[in-house]
């Protein structure tokens, strides 16, 4: 099952396609988002900080599961609904909102896949033209886009062991990425597709979609 959970960071594109099965989630204030896209979530879930006396009524009428966590809690708003996405049964998870104007939150929540609690579900962070994802031992992960993307490899904790790519224009095989070394930043696309190949660590993928260009009016 695919879930989509909304936090309460920016969103600068959710143009995506939602099927009846899925499962929405806001993460307290991501509710806004979900409001201003004309979306109904299954669950509001977190401290409900972010919310005022319109939202929870709006939530009332709307029929809107409600699980409100108090404010001196050991996780974010967005851990607690992926953990609560992955809890009924969502395999692959889709955030929105995940980015802001802090950047601990930022880095916190691009971290949180690594948590070891959620690695039972592909989770992705899309933010504009960015898709965030982790990828772990002995795992691959192909990306969908373009030639002329961009895909940046970034090593977590460290070293990372045994990587190949395909369809990459600086290939790596059965490679090594060192932790902190910039050498796998801003690959290429040579094709509409790109693999991924890990043998050891975790290893953290931002896919750049290339930059629609709006044709010149002569």
């Amino acid at each position: 099952m695919q879930a989509a959970i909304f936090a309460n960071g920016i969103v600068d594109d959710a143009g995506f396609v939602f099927s009846g099965n899925d499962l929405i989630i806001a993460a307290d204030g991501g509710l806004h988002h979900c409001r201003s896209l004309s979306i109904t979530p299954d669950v509001v879930i977190g401290d409900i900080d972010s919310l005022a006396g319109d939202d929870i009524k709006w939530l009332q009428i709307a029929g809107v599961e409600i699980i409100r966590y108090p404010a001196k809690k050991d996780q974010t708003d967005l851990e607690l609904a992926l953990k609560l996405a992955i809890d009924r049964g969502a395999d692959e998870i889709v955030v929105f909102g995940a980015m802001g104007g802090r950047w601990d939150m930022s880095i916190a929540n691009i971290l949180l896949p690594a948590e070891q609690n959620l690695s039972n579900a592909t989770i992705r962070i899309i933010d504009g033209r960015h898709e965030i994802m982790l990828l772990r031992t002995g795992k691959e992960i192909t990306f969908h886009g373009e030639k002329g993307d961009i895909l940046s490899l970034i090593p977590l904790g460290r070293d990372t062991l045994g990587i190949t790519t395909i369809g990459l224009e600086y290939p790596l095989k059965d490679d090594i990425l060192k932790l902190g070394s910039s050498r796998g930043i801003s690959n290429v696309f040579i094709e509409n597709s790109a693999t991924v190949l890990l043998k050891q660590g975790l290893l953290l993928c931002v896919h750049i979609q290339k930059e629609f260009e709006v044709p010149k009016v002569i």
